[in-house]
């Protein structure tokens, strides 16, 4: 809000000897203070995936770290637990070039993906909001100083590492071979210092900025673009709202009760970069697959070859179903349905299902190309076994016929 200036002018008298009376005007300055209707912070989620597996016993020991814990959106007795526990650890605020100083942590699960989280407390208006939210989620300053974070952290993290991928810092990514994925949260606490706004006067009043807050775009959106953000929302009581998007997420609740949405989200988004690993790690098996038939694989002394590029293909199977095994099932929820609705939106926008049914897909086209390559095999073997069959029994015969005993 602008500044107000209130000029207050008096009128003093002279005394009653003057002639004519004496006006003298005084200004005096008053500044209002600055509306602050939402109060809140701001998270952005930047996650990379570095090795196969993290062993998080060894990580403790390494780090003295903490375990992390899925509270209960509910107060009924129900359950949302890790298989394997996550370790988080607190790490040094980081100050960006504008100044604003973000709270840090970072959280490493067991399949290999490392999670780092930076929170800016919020207090301001719906313009700020989207001001921030569009000046963030366009923002790739973040991934930067993250990726420089990590990597002094995996450098004593190493002997928990297990099949570590590279990431030189002169590659020509800055995070060398690491897949990575960054969400936005907006949580908002409070809104005009009242705590029983609900959700449905929430979005009638608010509705519009929400969807733009949650698109990091500041001009108003389209009221077809408006209803397809805002259908992605849940609540489960009337006073607290989550609206999920692709790239950013709006919350409004307490700061317990938006902590599970929170952890799903960075749930969500490990499994989404782990399902991009397998899927680039599956395009770039069956390539190699693809070229090896193309080169001659097919052909009669090619198909001697098959077994051992079979081998490898079904090697590295085995390997995917297994971590897409742990990583699909790195949760559970146990009697906790709306805990298990909310993972499955917040999955489903930001691309979860997708990325599974892609890698899916080329499962099944690697088995299929493996059991085509163990038949082209066989069918090798079996006419290199009949040939010599047949050798011999030609040796045999030339034998027979000269008369000589063999």
């Amino acid at each position: 809000m602008e500044p107000e200036l209130t000029t207050l002018v008096r009128s003093e008298a002279s005394s009653e000897a003057s002639a004519a009376p004496s006006l003298t005007p005084k200004v005096q300055v008053t500044q209002s203070v600055p509306e602050t209707p939402l109060r809140g912070s701001v998270m952005v989620l930047i996650q990379f995936d570095v090795c196969e597996e993290i062993r998080l016993d060894v990580l403790s020991h390494i780090f003295g770290a903490r375990t992390a814990q899925v509270p209960f959106k509910n107060t009924a007795p129900s359950y949302v637990r890790y298989q394997r526990t996550p370790v988080v650890e607190t790490i040094e605020p980081l100050t960006l070039e504008s100044g604003e100083r973000l709270e840090g942590q970072i959280k490493y699960f067991d399949y290999g993906v490392v999670s780092l989280i930076f929170e800016l407390p919020f207090a301001g208006d719906w313009d700020t909001l989207i001001q921030l939210s569009s000046r963030w989620t366009s923002d790739t300053n973040f991934e930067i100083l993250a990726s420089r974070i990590l990597r002094e952290k995996l450098e004593r993290a190493a002997p928990a590492l297990i099949k570590p991928y590279d990431s030189k810092a002169d590659s020509s990514k800055p995070d060398g071979d690491w897949l990575q994925e960054d969400y936005f949260i907006f949580h908002v606490r409070e809104i005009d210092g009242a705590t029983t706004t609900t959700a449905n006067d929430l979005l009638a009043a608010h509705g519009d900025k929400i969807a733009q807050v949650v698109r990091g775009e500041t001009a108003t959106l389209s009221e077809g673009e408006r209803q397809e953000i805002l259908q992605s929302r849940i609540s489960y009581y009337p006073n607290d709202l989550a609206v999920i998007g692709w790239n950013a997420a709006f919350i409004y609740d307490t700061n317990v009760g938006a902590e599970t949405a929170i952890q799903l989200l960075q749930y969500a988004n490990s499994q989404l970069l782990e399902f991009r690993h397998y899927d680039e790690l599956l395009t770039s098996e069956l390539e190699d697959v693809y070229d090896f038939l193309d080169a001659g694989g097919t052909g009669l002394w090619g198909r001697w070859r098959t077994a051992r590029a079979a081998s490898k293909l079904h090697t590295v199977l085995l390997d995917v179903n297994e971590l897409t095994e742990r990583a699909d099932n790195a949760i559970k929820f146990l009697s906790d349905m709306f805990s298990a609705r909310l993972y499955k939106l917040c999955a489903a926008k930001v691309g979860v299902p997708d990325y599974k049914d892609l890698v899916n897909e080329k499962l099944q086209t690697a088995e299929d190309l493996y059991r085509f390559m163990v038949e082209q095999f066989n069918q090798s073997r079996a006419f290199i076994l009949e040939l010599m069959v047949v050798v011999i029994l030609i040796i045999e015969l030339i034998y027979f016929f000269k008369g000589r005993p063999i």
